[in-house]
């Protein structure tokens, strides 16, 4: 592509690179110079304009941007995601439905390594997102890039982006009581969390803070596809109340305590192969914490385990939560 003043008569098929006040209105910018253009700024007194020439190995930056959006979502049903129409260079893709969004980073960064001039922004991995929210936008810097240079980037970046949907629908809560935690519930913060992905709280307990009545009560919980326990006093190992109930009950705990905060003294495992997760007593306040990350993947049908949740601390030292009952520095 060459870019710079053109004479103009020599400037049909060019791209006018900046907008240009007429008597009655302006040409935009990225407009394609035609006779008509060319002779509104005749009539301006100009005699050349600054503009872009495509050569036969470029492509307008309009095709260059579909073509790798394309390639990054070549089945947007399947994907779950939707390719608005490109205009200046850009196409923005948009989740179908609430769920997370999976990045393939590797493909990212080896698409943006191709040239300078092509460039894909998306939402961090796992992200969860809303029915309609943007996930990802291809933009072509320049009015034209090289079709080499196109090619290569949909190679890189194929197929690097995916909705997962929200899946689980039935979800079950044990919360535990102590005597002084009696009216300390956190019901509405989690139904609040789960109506974002469209779940519900199917199923609601309680039970008395002690391992025996929490595994009994723990065995009483049926056609959950997730189970959630908060207790009334803080899990602060692999074997208090909570984790050993579910042991108790016949399940297995896979995971205690994980490296973002806040979040730190959440535990996962499973019940009759059902997933089930400790939470962490933060999850009592709306603000983003670390049970979030799991119950969202859960919630639309990615598997979580000890080596994801080990990978969550970069990333992972989050607001910090003014309620809680320790702060991260003390004052």
């Amino acid at each position: 592509m060459r870019f710079g003043p053109v004479p103009l008569l020599q400037a049909e098929g060019a791209i006018l690179a900046h907008s240009v006040a007429l008597p009655e209105g302006r040409l935009r910018k990225g407009c394609i110079l035609g006779p008509r253009e060319i002779a509104q700024l005749q009539a301006t007194g100009r005699t050349e304009v600054i503009a872009a020439c495509l050569d036969e190995q470029d492509l307008h930056e309009d095709a260059a941007a579909l073509a790798i959006a394309q390639a990054l979502v070549p089945d947007p049903r399947a994907a779950g995601l939707d390719l608005r129409p490109v205009g200046t260079g850009r196409v923005n893709l948009h989740a179908r439905a609430a769920g997370v969004v999976e990045v393939r980073a590797d493909r990212v960064n080896a698409l943006n390594a191709v040239d300078p001039m092509i460039t894909l922004a998306t939402v961090p991995c796992w992200q969860r997102v809303a029915a309609g929210e943007m996930v990802a936008t291809v933009k072509i810097i320049a009015y034209g890039v090289g079709k080499a240079a196109v090619a290569a980037a949909c190679t890189a970046g194929a197929q690097a982006l995916w909705l997962c949907p929200a899946r689980v629908r039935r979800i079950a809560l044990v919360e535990t009581r102590t005597q002084t935690t009696a009216k300390v519930l956190g019901a509405e913060a989690i139904t609040q969390r789960l109506a974002a992905l469209g779940a519900t709280l199917a199923t609601h307990l309680r039970s008395p803070h002690r391992e025996a009545e929490l595994a009994a009560t723990l065995a009483t919980v049926r056609d959950a596809e997730l189970i959630l326990i908060l207790t009334g006093s803080a899990t602060s190992d692999s074997d208090d109340v909570a984790p050993a109930a579910v042991r108790r009950a016949g399940g297995t705990v896979e995971r205690f305590g994980m490296p973002v905060d806040p979040g730190n003294l959440l535990f996962i495992g499973q019940l009759d192969a059902t997933p089930v997760i400790g939470l962490p007593g933060c999850v009592r306040s709306p603000a983003l914490n670390g049970a979030d990350w799991v119950m969202e993947r859960l919630i639309c049908g990615v598997p979580v385990t000890s080596a994801d949740i080990a990978a969550m601390g970069v990333g992972g030292l989050l607001k910090e939560i003014p309620q809680r009952g320790r702060l991260r520095e003390a004052k």
